[in-house]
């Protein structure tokens, strides 16, 4: 099996495998980590994804691996949660996180710019509307977008911590 039957094949398995356990699955990645091939698995589910949800994941996606047996060499399997920065990888993303500040690198220019850095609005079409904090608004091809990530909006943060704060007071007070 070649390398990107490889990679298919343990996109199918990881897709099956969250879905069967009510997870979304983010985004796969096979690279190399030392001498052995690395595939790392991000999942998510509403409320955040416990270290039993990697567990699952993990032990099943592995198990169908080690039975099917196509891997010929040696590999690391990673589990985890997409994390606060998560990586954008689908059109759907885009659309579940308008309103969120971004970081974006697209592989074309677009007013002379690659690197854009602001706010996701949404999507039209199959454009990434974003309000870059440099060229205002533009709008990405999905199919142009090498890398993306949410960055985290630390006023936002702040304002929900003290949110929770004064609820919690009012509430134990």
């Amino acid at each position: 099996m070649e390398a990107a039957e490889i990679e298919g094949r343990i996109r199918e398995i990881v897709e099956r495998v969250t879905v069967e356990h009510g997870l979304e699955h983010v985004h796969t990645e096979i690279g190399v980590l030392g001498r052995n091939a690395a595939v790392r698995i991000f999942i998510d589910k509403p409320g955040g994804v416990t270290h039993e949800d990697c567990a699952t994941v993990s032990h099943h996606v592995g198990a169908v691996l080690e039975v099917e047996d196509w891997v010929n060499s040696a590999y690391t399997l990673e589990v985890s949660s997409p994390g606060l920065e998560r990586g954008l990888y689908k059109r759907e993303d885009y659309e579940r996180f308008a309103g969120r500040l971004a970081k974006m690198k697209s592989r074309e220019a677009i007013n002379g710019q690659r690197n854009f850095k602001g706010r996701i609005v949404g999507v039209e079409g199959d454009k990434v509307v974003f309000d870059d904090n440099t060229n205002g608004r533009v709008k990405v091809p999905v199919g142009s977008v090498v890398k993306a990530n949410l960055e985290i909006d630390v006023e936002e943060e702040f304002r929900i911590a003290a949110e929770r704060e004064k609820a919690a007071k009012l509430g134990g007070g």
